[in-house]
């Protein structure tokens, strides 16, 4: 099974191996949003997936 790249290009793995993505909506329409909701968008977010969803979009890992 090959790897899902348009997946494993958002996600990258830290030096202790939890996986790490942006937070969605960042690209436009960020106008009207609050100073509060566009800082908030600024860090990273650690993502939980499951060892089916691991299995499925990192088959070689």
């Amino acid at each position: 099974m090959k790897t899902n790249k348009s997946y494993t290009k958002r996600v990258r793995a830290t030096k202790h191996g939890k996986l790490v993505a942006r937070k969605p909506g960042q690209n436009h329409f960020n106008a009207k949003e609050s100073g509060n909701t566009t800082r908030g968008k600024h860090r990273a977010t650690s993502l939980m997936l499951t060892t089916r969803a691991r299995r499925r979009f990192f088959p070689g890992a």
